[in-house]
């Protein structure tokens, strides 16, 4: 569509009212020569959930969308058009466009509002206009294509429904955990995404030629939001992390978002306090603002509303004893495994705790129990209904040398962490926090079997395209 054939375009949707008019609505009578209208000035759009509310069976509209659903019949075309907000049928007689209107073609459609029950949402357009402003050919997803063909077509598989839902899902996620921090006057800070430092260490880094010397795409924020403790005392972020875990499961990703909080003197019941608060008010903040998409997907936004503090707390020895008299096979020192995970929860309707793991399981800076050395001041919270861990949390290590025996014990380089040590030097003071991992948040909010539905592009270990 040029801006010539743009600006020559006569406004449709002139009316008497100022409601009418913010609308976009004309009860002007229909008529077989009724120019198309575009206009693509901010605000003028019309959505389709603004013509399903029943005030405008009668009046004439000009909607843009594409085509979902097409039935062709002999004297017209019944075609379902979506937009970001919804679906709406239109009945465009063969005489109104010489151009077929196929599936996922961007269209123009003008006519009169009429009220049907057998129509989506109760409303239908009865068309005396449609033009085609992109046109689609041969849409390559049908039915029953396999899950790695909608991978290979994910830029195109994004505009199906179940993505669309889930997407904003998972907008109305991120949006809740703001709210909430904001509320309680935590910062919003930025750290690096490349680090020559690693929080998690192992074999699981992303390694990166950095101009000649080794750097790692991170895997945590943790170390630098530490830092920044100092200045603003509770501060949070949101960040990609990269772990390259060779892992075939559905709960894991190579590139995930990660929702991570550090606050200044705060010991491990307070931050357990501070991720189930943070927890409940999200969920409830997206069954509030998106209860229509949870129920397209299958999930009763009440099951969310009714998650509330505290949570429940199991210690990890209780675990091994719990998981051993089941039959599956968990040594002292092991960490919990997915099978582990889902046979704790898969009953629970709220998250669980798994509280005090041994030391060998968390990382160097978690801070040890000083009435049981082997044990440290670590958790990690499960979702419930099996689909098992979405955050871990804990108190840090504020004692330098202790630190600093932790670091040679794993065998890391101690001068990769001079900066880190220096926060030990200079004023530390306990703290904690936590990281939550978002895609898994989602999977369980939206009932999805695999992490991969829960984020546009998802990178795994054997994809990275489109």
């Amino acid at each position: 569509m040029t801006q010539r054939m743009i600006q020559n375009k006569t406004d449709l949707l002139r009316t008497s009212s100022e409601k009418q008019a913010t609308a976009g609505i004309n009860p002007v009578a229909a008529r077989a020569d009724a120019p198309s209208s575009i206009d693509l000035s901010e605000g003028k759009k019309i959505f389709i959930k603004d013509l399903l509310d029943g005030e405008h069976a009668g009046q004439r509209a000009s909607i843009l969308g594409w085509v979902w659903r097409r039935r062709q019949h002999a004297n017209a075309q019944f075609i379902v058009l979506r937009d970001s907000t919804g679906v709406m049928q239109t009945v465009v007689p063969i005489a109104v466009t010489a151009q077929p209107l196929y599936i996922e073609s961007a269209v123009e459609v003008v006519g009169t509002i009429v009220k049907d029950d057998r129509a989506p949402g109760g409303y239908e357009i009865r068309a005396d206009k449609a033009v085609v402003i992109g046109q689609s050919h041969e849409y390559p997803i049908s039915k029953n294509f396999s899950s790695d063909f909608l991978l290979d077509v994910r830029h195109l598989w994004n505009r199906s429904s179940k993505i669309k839902n889930v997407m904003i899902v998972r907008e109305r996620v991120l949006e809740g955990a703001r709210n909430w921090f904001r509320s309680k006057d935590w910062h919003e800070v930025n750290p690096p995404i490349i680090s020559g430092s690693t929080a998690e260490g192992g074999a699981t880094l992303f390694e990166l030629d950095y101009f000649g010397k080794k750097g790692y795409l991170s895997q945590s924020a943790q170390l630098y939001l530490e830092s920044l403790i100092f200045p603003l005392e509770k501060v949070w972020s949101l960040t990609p992390s990269f772990r390259a875990e060779k892992s075939r499961t559905s709960r894991h990703l190579m590139e995930f978002w990660h929702l991570e909080g550090e606050v200044a003197w705060l010991d491990f019941e307070g931050i357990l306090k501070v991720e189930e608060q943070l927890l409940a008010s999200t969920l409830h903040h997206v069954a509030e603002t998106a209860p229509a998409e949870l129920k397209a997907i299958g999930r009763d936004a009440e099951d969310l509303l009714r998650i509330n503090p505290p949570f429940k707390r199991v210690h990890y020895e209780e675990v091994l004893r719990r998981v051993n008299s089941a039959g599956m096979d968990m040594r002292p020192g092991d960490d919990l495994s997915t099978e582990h995970e889902r046979f704790l929860t898969i009953e629970e309707k709220s998250p669980v705790f798994v509280v005090e793991y041994p030391k060998a399981v968390k990382p160097f800076y978690a801070k040890i129990d000083p009435d049981r050395p082997e044990l440290v001041y670590s958790a990690d919270m499960l979702a419930p209904e099996g689909y098992g861990e979405i955050s871990t949390g804990g108190q840090r290590e504020e004692d330098l040398e202790a630190i600093v025996e932790r670091i040679n014990a794993e065998g890391f380089n101690i001068d990769n962490y001079s900066w880190y040590l220096d926060l030990r030097k200079y004023g530390s003071v306990p703290h904690s926090g936590f990281g939550f991992g978002i895609d898994r948040i989602v999977r369980w909010v939206t009932k999805r079997e695999t992490i991969l539905d829960t984020i546009p592009y998802p990178r795994t270990l054997t994809r990275i395209y489109p």
